[in-house]
């Protein structure tokens, strides 16, 4: 599916859906968001699924996350078409 990513807001994107609450934290069925495969794989690089649980279950929580804010701000200048590698947290 095509769209815009709720995350970076980039256009025109594939999206994939991810579970704001991580099924394997009992977020099955809890609200998700559209988010394009480079923001959803970022997040998961960085985050254990019990932080995203606790800590980081909305877009607007995960948008006022320090490290997360950085990686916005980088891809948003990305173009949709390019595929970016995924960081990994050295704290996780």
């Amino acid at each position: 599916m095509q769209g815009t990513c709720e995350l970076c807001s980039r256009s025109e994107v594939e999206l994939t859906v991810h579970h704001l609450t991580p099924r394997e934290e009992g977020g099955s069925q809890l609200p998700t968001a559209f988010l394009c495969k480079s923001c959803h794989k970022q997040i998961h690089a960085l985050y254990s699924n019990r932080e995203l649980a606790i800590r980081l279950y909305t877009v607007i929580l995960l948008k006022d996350d320090e490290a997360l804010k950085k990686y916005i701000k980088w891809i948003k200048k990305q173009p949709a078409s390019k595929s970016v590698k995924t960081r990994k947290s050295k704290i996780k």
